[in-house]
């Protein structure tokens, strides 16, 4: 009889909550969750995964004891922005706390700008706190907007103050993301704060979010079923662990380089195969031939759930190969991806030993990672009478050697950042513009699947 991995969880966490002392305190873990729980133990500085948000507002317009307050309100309606992770008889849970945003402002050391000031509160985060933190940075020095005609290198302007949005990856995903801007505007702007909350509706939001969990765990055990592993061992029996070693970080360099590019969008946005096709020419250009895995968030929420916040996405993994370029060749991806997309929910740690097991010499590490936004639906925010303008903040760690995010809107924007422990600056430059020129010659193309 088959158990997958994410059954065995949900029949170890049943048990744990059965015998514990307060078990509507401890919620599960989605598998998203409990990957970034085991990279956090394995990163030698114990780094969590924090996604933040940037938002450049001019000087002395952010109240920040209203927006602490505002932030606090958030966090005590939903639960995956209270919860803290912790191991209960060896089984990872999350166990709810009291609603303690912390938002504090940053103070520029001697040499810093705000991007410095911002990048060090980040690497300083603990992860035994908050999984929502605010922090706000000021000074006059330029920070990371795009122009329209190549890198990040234009600012915020003179007199600006820039507030980074943090959380802990655990505790988010893009769909989460959107909501939190959204309701911490509305919070903002009404003066609440986490005394507002009922405690009625505390617990309707902390009973609809274990629900939720519990209806995700559930839909990725049956994912793990011997079918759809059998379809990822053969899917990924070729991929392998082609990446370098980290090295010594040069001396006074920031752990990551980027690029950024705007593009025109063309009449539709670019079909995902698209996307995944160029990454694939930046892969070939970092690492020669062979089949390299990448990686991209995919998923949602349970249909029968309700829209909590939450971390409810699923690493699918890419299997990048030297293919021929062409109509045929386009057409042999697109229909791989599709096919892809009906095992979507198949959680990564079950693909990973679905590929070892088919004789992969891989171990899990992915060669790249691609994230896309809809520019469309990116909530603004705005803080009382004053609209945030996002800007970007460069040169934070990032997980993988190279990393792609693309927002699609009235324009194109390309952004890749790498590890600089593991690739050249000049090697990751020459894979941009590999990345790039596939992007635009995918958007000349006579039509999207030509």
């Amino acid at each position: 009889m088959h158990h997958s991995i994410t059954g065995q969880y949900l029949a170890r966490f049943r048990r744990t909550a059965d015998g514990a002392d307060t078990p509507r305190g401890l919620l599960p873990l989605t598998g998203a969750q409990r990957r970034f729980l085991l990279v956090r133990s394995l990163d030698p500085q114990g780094r969590p995964d924090v996604v933040p948000l940037f938002f450049a507002f001019p000087r002395g317009t952010v109240d920040l004891a209203r927006l602490r307050a505002a932030a606090g309100y958030l966090a005590a309606l939903h639960p995956a922005l209270r919860a803290r992770p912790e191991v209960v008889r060896g089984t990872p849970v999350q166990r709810l706390a009291e609603a303690d945003v912390p938002a504090v402002r940053v103070e520029a050391a001697p040499g810093e700008d705000a991007s410095a000031a911002l990048r060090r509160a980040l690497g300083d985060w603990r992860a035994d706190g908050s999984p929502l933190r605010l922090f706000l940075a000021s000074d006059d020095a330029p920070v990371g907007d795009v122009p329209a005609d190549d890198t990040s290198s234009t600012g915020a302007g003179p007199s600006s103050e820039i507030l980074a949005i943090a959380l802990d990856h655990t505790a988010c995903d893009g769909q989460s993301l959107s909501r939190v801007i959204e309701e911490l505007t509305d919070a903002y702007a009404a003066a609440l704060g986490p005394r507002d909350v009922p405690p009625a509706s505390a617990d309707q939001e902390a009973d609809a979010y274990r629900e939720a969990v519990l209806l995700q765990l559930e839909a990725e055990s049956r994912a793990g079923a011997p079918a759809a592993l059998g379809y990822w061992g053969e899917r990924l029996r070729d991929v392998r662990d082609a990446v370098p070693s980290p090295g010594p970080l040069p001396p006074g360099a920031l752990p990551s380089g980027a690029a950024a590019l705007r593009l025109p969008a063309g009449t539709a946005p670019l079909p995902f195969p698209d996307l995944l096709g160029a990454c694939a020419a930046a892969a070939r250009a970092l690492y020669g031939e062979g089949t390299h895995p990448l990686g991209y968030p995919w998923g949602g929420r349970p249909a029968a759930a309700r829209p909590v916040l939450g971390c409810f996405l699923n690493t699918v993994v890419f299997p990048a190969t030297a293919a021929a370029a062409g109509p045929d060749a386009h057409a042999a991806l697109s229909t791989a991806w599709w096919d892809d997309l009906d095992r979507a929910d198949t959680p990564f740690d079950e693909v990973v030993r679905a590929a070892r097991t088919a004789g992969a010499p891989w171990s899990g590490r992915l060669a790249g990672l691609l994230t896309v936004e809809d520019a469309h639906r990116a909530p603004a925010l705005r803080l009382g009478a004053v609209t945030g303008r996002e800007v970007y903040v460069d040169g934070r760690p990032v997980r993988a050697p190279f990393a792609v995010s693309v927002s699609q809107g009235s324009e194109l924007l390309v952004r890749m950042a790498w590890d600089r422990t593991v690739l050249d600056d000049n090697v990751a430059g020459d894979a941009f513009g590999e990345l790039t020129g596939a992007l635009r010659a995918r958007l000349t193309a006579p039509a999207p699947f030509a």
